[in-house]
């Protein structure tokens, strides 16, 4: 197991920061605006021979509301995950009362707690530690985060107790296993939904829009199968996001989509099917991601109600026709047993190999049950498939004219594939590529014996 240190400390002193220093990535969003991180985000560092976890923590001691108080929850949690504290403080502000409560707070749990004074750049760092020696904490270090000064000494110190990592421990693509986006947009539940597929309260939730604003990686097991659960910003319509850190969050979402392998796309039953929703799952179908569909809050509704759902999300959703639908209550559980299964599904059907016999065998019965249309009075041949990529499944099909094949011929043998190879849950893309005319830059040059007859043309004509 590798360590695993929690980032704490006031709101607006550079936490995000420096987790984003420490992992080396962007994940965690940074702004200069107090309480923007309310869910615990996790990420991994490495520095010399040792690798790490670090949780980045919303801001202790905020504004006494029922958000602060679940951001509040959610940090002391992460403390007791932790085999270290990354205490954090403002060297420019100096020592505050705010401060002072969260040392006394932070000596009840039994683990290493490392003072870390933020943005010391151009501070001397013995007078900018003094005051904070009030706190009778032992290990001090004064560092810049925005200017990734101090880091370096600052993480060896606090890894020197432990032993170095085994080069197994910094192969990372195993632990995350199948990734699964949960996108949609605000206040549908997805971070509900989250929490119950994990089984305990993972991500906060709130009733208000807009509560989850970073991405947030969760690894979790079940069954032999490794997952990572990605919560999401809720999405909307371009024209509704005006504030800065919406549009961070929003570009997280889709940045999440890219880096999952399946999506979960959460509608609401009781709205219905709305144009935003059709507008993500369109980036959904662009970006290739398998989809398991999730119609949450569907034991809201009356049973009358629920036929006449069912219907207009059947018709709405016709250009997904490939994704399960599942109808689920996050709040309560219902249905939501069924999303890990239709999620391996759409993984398995999205990375499967197929046979090239077997593709070109499925293709010439296709094209004899129905051939390709005319085009100018000449036939469409289709040659030769194979499989070109996965991820989803890509199949390269040759032939002549094949860039004339009408869209309803390709969805024809898109639906033939996908039911013949069990292809369920997963977009399919063709390639068509024509065959070359090897003579192309030569239809122009004649033949010695064609120059012969042209120049006996010539030498007649002049005659008559």
């Amino acid at each position: 197991m590798l360590p695993t240190f929690a980032i704490v400390g006031r709101p607006n002193v550079g936490k995000s920061t420096l987790f984003n220093v420490l992992t080396k990535t962007r994940n965690a969003i940074v702004a200069n605006e107090p309480s923007l991180t309310r869910d615990r985000q996790v990420g991994r560092g490495h520095i010399g021979t040792h690798d790490y976890w670090v949780i980045d923590t919303g801001g202790l001691e905020g504004e006494p509301d029922a958000m602060n108080e679940l951001i509040t929850q959610h940090a002391w949690l992460a403390i007791q995950e932790a085999q270290g504290v990354l205490f954090l403080v403002d060297g420019r502000s100096g020592l505050t009362a705010v401060d002072e409560n969260i040392a006394g707070q932070l000596r009840r749990f039994n683990i290493p707690i490392h003072l870390v004074i933020n943005k010391a750049e151009n501070l001397l760092p013995e007078l900018v530690s003094a005051e904070f020696q009030l706190l009778g904490l032992e290990n001090i270090h004064t560092i810049s985060a925005a200017h990734r000064w101090g880091i370096d000494s600052l993480m060896e110190s606090v890894l020197a107790p432990f032993p170095p990592s085994s080069n197994e421990a910094a192969d990372i693509s195993a632990e995350e296993g199948i990734k699964i986006a949960i996108v949609g947009r605000p206040n549908v539940g997805k971070s509900t939904l989250v929490n119950r597929l994990l089984g305990y309260e993972r991500v906060i939730t709130f009733d208000q829009p807009g509560t989850t604003r970073d991405s947030i990686f969760v690894p979790f097991e079940r069954e032999g199968q490794r997952y990572t659960l990605i919560d999401t910003a809720g999405v909307r319509r371009r024209a509704k996001v005006f504030e800065t850190i919406e549009k961070f969050s929003v570009i997280k979402a889709l940045q999440a989509i890219e880096a999952a392998h399946v999506v979960i796309m959460v509608l609401d039953a009781q709205e219905g099917m709305t144009d935003q929703d059709a507008h993500l799952l369109g980036h959904i179908l662009t970006s290739g991601r398998a989809l398991v569909i999730a119609i949450n809050k569907w034991d809201g509704l009356e049973p009358s109600h629920r036929e006449q759902v069912r219907y207009h999300l059947g018709r709405k959703l016709h250009f997904v026709n490939f994704a399960q639908i599942h109808y689920i209550s996050a709040l309560h559980g219902s249905g939501v047993g069924q999303l890990l299964g239709a999620v391996n599904t759409a993984w398995q059907a999205a990375h499967q190999p197929i046979n090239t016999a077997q593709l070109n065998q499925v293709l010439h019965q296709a094209i004899k049950n129905h051939p390709p249309p005319l085009v100018r009075g000449r036939p469409i041949k289709l040659r030769y498939i194979h499989q070109g990529g996965h991820h989803p499944p890509v199949f390269v099909i040759h032939g002549n004219q094949v860039n004339a094949l009408p869209d309803s011929y390709q969805r024809y043998l898109i639906n033939t594939f996908r039911e013949v190879f069990a292809l369920a849950g997963t977009p399919i893309r063709l390639e068509l590529k024509s065959g070359t005319n090897p003579y192309e830059d030569r239809k122009n040059i004649l033949t010695p014996r064609q120059q012969r007859k042209r120049q006996r043309l010539l030498q007649y004509v002049k005659k008559k």
